[in-house]
């Protein structure tokens, strides 16, 4: 078992769509960023790769680059989860909180966690998937910190059928 560990903040800006754990909320500021600046998707990226020793977000999608100007980060959690199951690994458990001032996230939580669960092919079990919000005076930007546990993920190899001639 690893876990893995991740953080992102990013700054309230006007004119640009809300998205936390790949859901639009309404707002009338969303969150800057190269891409759709989604602090929830960036940390569980971070927490994924971290747990696997794969690097971080900066590696493998640098702001720098042009082609992930404005891209939907739940791309990035893709890429993290296959190198989580590359490793040998799956997600078993995810633990998120989020530090804001608004807009108020327990209307949408249960949307959040289950997008979250899509994204982590857990749809069955999304109950392991926690996003809780502390309403802190955080009026100029978000924080993500994300905590993420993977276990082993145990493959057998079938025997090999002998073909059989007559």
């Amino acid at each position: 078992m690893r876990i893995g560990y991740g953080w992102d903040s990013h700054e309230f800006k006007k004119g640009v769509p809300l998205k936390i754990g790949g859901v639009a909320l309404e707002h009338t500021h969303g969150l800057a960023g190269h891409s759709d600046g989604d602090v929830l998707l960036h940390a569980l990226t971070d927490a994924l790769l971290g747990a696997v020793a794969a690097g971080d977000i900066g590696g493998y999608f640098p702001p720098s680059d042009p082609k992930w100007k404005n891209a939907d980060s739940s791309l990035f959690v893709s890429v993290a989860l296959a190198k989580v199951k590359e490793a040998g690994y799956q997600v078993c458990n995810v633990d998120s909180t989020l530090v804001l001032s608004e807009p108020r996230v327990g209307p949408v939580a249960n949307r959040i966690r289950q997008r979250v669960a899509e994204l982590l092919e857990k749809q069955d079990d999304h109950k392991k998937l926690e996003v809780a919000a502390a309403m802190l005076d955080a009026d100029k930007h978000v924080d993500e910190v994300v905590k993420g546990l993977i276990s082993d993920v145990k493959i057998e190899k079938r025997p090999r059928r002998e073909k059989v001639r007559t």
